[in-house]
């Protein structure tokens, strides 16, 4: 009698959850961070006053039990939650609240130079914030500011600890404490990052005893540690590998679409894409079907435009795509006068919803080729790849792949596309665009409390956007990530954040 014979997978710890992450994190400072890839360990760690309902980006309390809105729409009244304590035992009150957005928002702060805070334009509308007695605090906003309740939610409004803020100053990253789920235990760079349970948690203590985040920067390697059980989870599974999840019993895999956009950040400072037609021909001259299709396995679609389809009521279903059309992108190279320049492009090995970063970059080299357009590949490691990229393209680089998960129409193109958030000033528009319609068009949609009022502001930019082509428009993704089959509770969200603490392991 013979016995079927099947690979022996390793066990991790018993109530222990081992998750595959793709890269290192930078810091588990939640105002100094921007990468979803850190933010998936500090939703663990750190609560913020409001927090997303689950399976959607709706605010709901957090450490704020409730809160006010004036009529004027420019002073918020939280009423904070009793008796909470931070990790490291100290008091969670107002002051702590007025401590952490003074933090980021008072250049001549005692603690300003523990940044730099390079999401703090999240809270720019802020004008101050008082304590009015220990459990209630109130923020006074220059202007009606739509997506303040959204931000609040978002990692760089999480409330980390003043005393830890104070005993560890710009190394505070390193030591994080927060009043989450989970307390911080160590970190031992490029291995892991080792949380535990913190039993005293406001919303009932986790069911596991820890969690720890392995950085495994090669796909393939996280598909093999997946495979073997050395990790209990893992996010951002190549699309090539998700059948084989699929297909076997011991996985779970999850899909959900979120707000989340593949593009090319285009130089237009200067060099070849300075020139409009230019860029518009590099929207023509990639063929997105196949990388959505080939590259992607069906794990995305095709972008239309800066803002991703997952914002139904901001979102311009009018705006098409630019079609694959190589002779057309000939033809705009040709009366823009490119004479063969070759193009600088930077290109990372892995990152937070950069999906297949090196195949996309090859095969958009090679549709750019096929138009004329010489393109060298400069390939890079995250973080590194975000601080070059981050600091702006310059003289250094034409063109950038780059992705983004946010949490509300204003986020990505308030960072990325306003003349106001080039590198120098603080924002993430690397490549320099400006177009004083899109800045008006913007400020006006993010003062704006009338929903319908904003939607149309922001179909009006997605129409200047798509013809100026300061970037190409690449992919949306639908995330994903795949699981053991004996873990439960877990649940992908929108905003791509991975909230463990209702997690279990059978």
């Amino acid at each position: 009698m013979s016995a079927a014979i099947t690979p022996a997978r390793a066990q991790t710890p018993p109530n222990v959850l081992i998750v595959g992450q793709i890269a290192e994190p930078k810091s588990l400072d939640p105002a100094v961070d921007t990468a979803v890839n850190d933010f998936r360990i500090l939703l663990n760690v750190y609560d913020g006053l409001v927090r997303y309902k689950d399976g959607t980006l709706e605010p709901e309390p957090g450490l704020a039990t409730s809160w006010t809105i004036s009529p004027d729409g420019k002073v918020y009244t939280f009423k904070l939650r009793e008796s909470v304590k931070f990790q490291d035992g100290t008091p969670f009150n107002a002051e702590a609240v007025k401590f952490n957005f003074d933090r980021m928002l008072d250049k001549n702060g005692p603690y300003y130079d523990t940044g730099p805070f390079p999401l703090a334009s999240f809270f720019s509308a802020v004008d101050k914030v008082k304590v009015i007695d220990d459990l209630t605090v109130e923020f006074d906003l220059k202007e009606p500011y739509a997506p303040f309740l959204s931000n609040l939610a978002y990692p760089t409004g999480l409330i980390v600890s003043p005393a830890a803020v104070k005993k560890y100053g710009k190394d505070f990253g390193r030591h994080p404490v927060g009043t989450g789920a989970y307390m911080f235990q160590e970190w031992v760079s490029n291995q892991k990052v080792v949380l535990t349970k913190n039993p005293d948690y406001w919303d009932g203590s986790p069911a596991l005893e820890a969690v720890v985040f392995r950085p495994i920067t090669d796909a393939n390697t996280r598909v093999a540690a997946m495979l073997s059980g050395e990790i209990d989870v893992m996010v951002e599974v190549p699309p090539d590998s998700l059948s084989q999840f699929r297909d076997n019993p011991a996985f779970k895999v999850y899909e959900q679409a979120g707000p989340h956009v593949w593009f090319l950040i285009l130089n237009m400072k200067e060099g070849p894409f300075a020139d409009k037609k230019v860029r518009q021909a590099v929207n023509y001259a990639i063929n997105k079907e196949t990388l959505v299709n080939n590259v992607l396995q069906g794990t995305a679609t095709v972008a239309a435009g800066p803002t991703p389809p997952a914002f139904g009521w901001a979102y311009d279903k009018k705006l098409k795509p630019y079609p694959y059309d190589p002779e057309k992108a000939k033809e705009l190279l040709k009366e823009a006068g490119y004479d063969g320049q070759e193009i600088t492009f930077y290109v990372t090995e892995g990152g937070s919803g950069m999906l297949e970063p090196v195949a996309m970059a090859t095969a958009i080299q090679a549709d750019l080729a096929a138009v004329g357009m010489k393109v060298k590949i400069e390939t890079y490691e995250w973080n590194t790849f975000l601080s070059k990229v981050n600091a702006g393209l310059d003289s250094k680089a034409d063109m950038a792949e780059m992705a983004w998960m946010t949490n509300d129409p204003d986020t990505l193109p308030y960072l990325t596309l306003r003349t106001d958030a080039w590198p120098k000033k603080g924002g993430f528009n690397s490549g320099y665009y400006s177009n004083p319609e899109v800045d008006k068009l913007l400020e006006e949609a993010r003062t704006s409390t009338d929903q319908a009022k904003r939607a149309e502001l922001y179909k009006q930019m997605q129409q200047i956007v798509h013809d100026d082509a300061p970037w190409a428009f690449i992919a949306n993704w639908k995330q994903n990530a795949v699981t053991s089959a004996n873990v439960e509770g877990f649940a992908l969200q929108p905003s791509f954040f991975l909230m463990l603490q209702h997690v279990q392991k059978q």
